[in-house]
């Protein structure tokens, strides 16, 4: 059964992931929305292309870091609901978690529900449930950019 403390969380999650990092860091320090320049998107890439290399590093960090401390969550308060940190159940409550940090991402509440592709704070889900797994697609994704020089879907 589903409590409250859970949908609690999955909200949480969401309204964490809901933060629109490229947006208010284009608006606060470069007056302009990303979303209306380059492809249009919200995110680390479009960030990168339109503002630069500092701001887009910041906005992909901040966006990994959304990902890691939603699915985390579910370790800080997680046991009480779940039980082990070992257990399936548990694994499972963080990926809720992630997933939700990710749709808020996807859909900001918080910016008009336009937001990014998800593709770093899909990263940080990951980097909290496997750490290799993480490592290796930071590996495939250096293999295609080294192979196609390109980086946007």
């Amino acid at each position: 059964m589903i409590s409250v403390y859970s949908i609690s969380a999955l909200l949480g999650a969401y309204l964490f992931g809901s933060i629109p990092t490229a947006v208010w860091i284009g608006q606060a320090f470069y007056g302009i929305d990303v979303r209306e320049y380059g492809s249009g998107n919200a995110g680390a890439t479009n960030t990168f292309r339109v503002l630069g290399k500092k701001a887009g590093i910041t906005v992909m960090l901040i966006d990994i870091t959304k990902g890691w401390t939603a699915t985390n969550l579910a370790a800080l308060i997680g046991l009480s609901v779940t039980g082990p940190h070992n257990s399936v159940q548990f694994v499972n409550y963080q990926l809720a978690l992630g997933i939700a940090a990710v749709m808020g991402h996807l859909f900001p509440v918080f910016a008009g529900f336009r937001g990014g592709k998800g593709v770093a704070t899909l990263f940080g889900m990951i980097l909290a449930v496997h750490f290799q797994a993480a490592m290796l697609c930071v590996l495939i994704f250096l293999i295609f950019l080294s192979m196609f020089k390109y980086i946007s879907l």
